[in-house]
């Protein structure tokens, strides 16, 4: 399931190339911080900061071991995330180099990226924040969520309108069977069918999160609900 981020990114004429970064000072003996300054002085330069998560162990809930600090290059990460619409959802494999023009590979392996922040107003790429996604580690991982068989769904033949209630579902997955989506089919829906979390059928291993696992994901109505 994991994608080479120098392979993805080769469709954009380079290869994707995160580096670390000077490691910041502490202040009265807590974690590590970076400095806002940092910050904004490499998104001057046209780098992105990231932020690299270890968890403490291989399952959920267990916390945070180490936080590492990290720059990718804007454009190349704005052509990726153009590229890929579950970019959230794919684990990728990932190559830190030691500086900007270095070519010593300090630290590789395979992350999930789970957060991009945009400025609100200009749409600009932030921050990155990815958690390190090894073989055996669970994760829990927000899935989009799509409709497909819309064209042949009986209901929305006879006039019916859909309702998507989730457009994403949660659930604890394998590091290593992380699926990019999931799909709802609506194939044989008439209307007044609905189908809940807990009729989708996902691998065995992936488990949903939800307090409620009946609640409806989506409906066929006769007609659009007013406003």
């Amino acid at each position: 399931m994991a994608h080479c981020l120098r392979g993805r990114a080769a469709a954009a004429g380079e290869a994707l190339r995160l580096r670390g970064a000077a490691a910041p000072r502490r202040r009265g003996g807590g974690r590590p911080r970076r400095r806002p300054r940092a910050a904004a002085r490499e998104r001057r330069k046209g780098r992105v900061p990231a932020v690299l998560l270890t968890l403490s162990g291989a399952g959920p809930g267990e916390g945070v071991a180490h936080r590492r600090i990290l720059t990718a290059d804007r454009k190349l990460l704005g052509e990726m995330l153009k590229q890929s619409p579950y970019f959230l959802s794919t684990p990728v494999r990932l190559q830190v180099r030691a500086g900007e023009r270095s070519t010593a590979v300090v630290h590789s392996g395979t992350v999930l990226p789970i957060k991009v922040h945009r400025d609100e107003t200009t749409g600009n790429i932030l921050n990155l924040v990815m958690v390190q996604a090894d073989e055996g580690t669970m994760l829990k991982v927000n899935l989009p969520v799509e409709f497909k068989g819309e064209d042949v769904c009986p209901g929305l033949k006879k006039g019916g309108f859909l309702q998507k209630i989730r457009t994403s579902l949660v659930y604890l997955c394998p590091a290593e069977h992380i699926p990019p989506k999931i799909e709802v089919d609506l194939a044989n829906l008439d209307i007044g069918d609905r189908v809940s979390m807990n009729d989708i059928a996902v691998h065995p291993w992936l488990k949903l999160l939800s307090k409620n696992e009946t609640m409806p994901v989506c409906k066929i109505l006769a007609s659009k609900p007013v406003e």
